[in-house]
């Protein structure tokens, strides 16, 4: 399994608070994202992604997942409706090495907005959608993404698998524990961000508000380990999970009982771990 502890990050000297978006996308980028890449292989592994696979990734971030795609021969478009600053690290990361000659990746595209704006007639159906973003974990974390999937179903062939991705049962996930600060400082504002522990069918419920039919599902050990206490704070405050909690108090108050919340799972040498399952479903386009 590829490794998740990362490498230690350095505090910024003179650096913008941690709520700048765009100082929060390189920390999602460098430090937190490739905690999913477990659940991005195994999803590749099954479907056998290749030469030959046109993937549509919806959410596509920081663009981790289109890149470990493209690396496997697949023709990959990113759609990326809210986080313009992780869209644009996503073009840093699939752009050619124009200093070693190296050609443009045939068939990449990257685009702020939705499946509608990616849609053209001249373009082949799409034999893959994914939606990597995990579900799950906050009260509503979902809104959305039935309508996003369903406006994506025409841009694909009958039948074409559809991906998505949820935290595993609490039990399963240590870092649920750590999350339930986010819901105890955003009081009074938890009943729109409020912590809540997945349920078994978030996935399905989804996909059939979707009008796709489910076709299979996995369970994934994606444990999230970090080099030292900073990071594994930066880490988690990239997610947005603490958004609100930030809103509610101060980026202070959130960092102090983060780290207090983290110091179970930081280990002798410094390293923080928190194993976690995460869920993935396979559903069909009608």
């Amino acid at each position: 399994m590829t490794p998740t502890l990362v490498h230690s990050h350095r505090p910024r000297a003179g650096a913008t608070p941690r709520a700048d978006r765009c100082a929060r996308a390189r920390d999602w980028a460098e430090i937190q994202e490739r905690m999913l890449v477990p659940l991005y292989e195994a999803v590749y592994e099954r479907l056998e992604v290749g030469r030959g696979t046109r993937l549509l990734g919806l959410g596509c971030g920081s663009g981790l997942a289109l890149l470990m795609a493209a690396a496997r021969g697949a023709a990959v478009t990113g759609v990326e409706p809210s986080a313009r600053e992780r869209l644009a690290l996503a073009r840093e990361r699939l752009a050619p090495d124009t200093s070693a000659g190296a050609p443009p990746r045939a068939g990449t595209r990257l685009v702020e907005g939705s499946p509608e704006d990616v849609a053209a007639p001249d373009v082949p159906p799409y034999t893959l959608v994914t939606a990597f973003q995990p579900i799950g974990c906050v009260a509503g974390d979902s809104e959305g993404l039935s309508a996003l999937l369903e406006s994506a179903s025409p841009l694909a062939g009958r039948g074409t698998p559809v991906v998505l991705a949820g935290w595993g049962p609490p039990e399963r996930c240590t870092t649920s524990s750590v999350l339930r600060v986010a819901t105890k400082l955003a009081d009074p504002l938890r009943s729109a961000h409020s912590w809540r522990p997945a349920c078994r069918d978030d996935l399905e419920e989804v996909a059939h508000r979707a009008g796709l039919k489910p076709d299979g599902s996995g369970r994934v050990a994606c444990p999230f380990g970090y080099a030292d206490m900073d990071s594994a704070v930066r880490g988690l405050l990239s997610t947005g999970l603490f958004d609100a909690a930030v809103g509610a108090t101060d980026e202070v108050q959130v960092d102090k009982e983060l780290t207090e919340a983290l110091h179970p799972h930081q280990r002798r040498d410094g390293t923080v771990w928190m194993p976690n399952v995460f869920r993935y479903l396979i559903a069909r386009t009608p």
